[in-house]
C-alpha cells in the first residue's frame, strides 16, 4: 500500500478514517465502520461530520507534517554514507 499523501491518493476519500487511526494509534476500519453503521440513522450528520474532519485532518497534515517519513529519509542517507566509506575503506586496504 503507498504511504504517500493520504489526502492525493486514489484509494481514499480524504483519508480521514487512516489519518485519524494514524493520529490516535487504531485501525481505520473500525471508524470506517462507525461511520457505515451511523449513516443508516442519520446520513446528513454523519457526512457533516465527515467533511469537518476531513478539514481537520487536512490542516493537521498540512501543518505539522509527518516526521517519521523526513527521519526515514534522513536515516537512508546516513546508511549510504557509512556504506560508501566503508567500501572506501575496503578498496585502499585492496591496494
Amino acid at each position: 500500500m503507498s504511504k504517500g499523501n493520504l489526502l492525493l491518493r486514489n484509494d481514499t476519500f480524504f483519508g480521514v478514517c487512516e489519518g485519524l487511526g494514524e493520529d490516535f494509534g487504531f485501525h481505520a476500519n473500525w471508524l470506517r465502520v462507525a461511520f457505515a453503521a451511523s449513516f443508516y440513522f442519520s446520513p446528513m450528520i454523519v457526512i457533516g461530520t465527515y467533511f469537518g474532519l476531513g478539514l481537520l485532518v487536512a490542516v493537521s497534515r498540512f501543518a505539522f507534517p509527518d516526521r517519521r517519513s523526513t527521519a526515514t529519509a534522513t536515516g537512508a542517507a546516513h546508511l549510504v554514507a557509512s556504506a560508501e566509506a566503508t567500501d572506501k575503506e575496503q578498496l585502499q586496504l585492496a591496494a
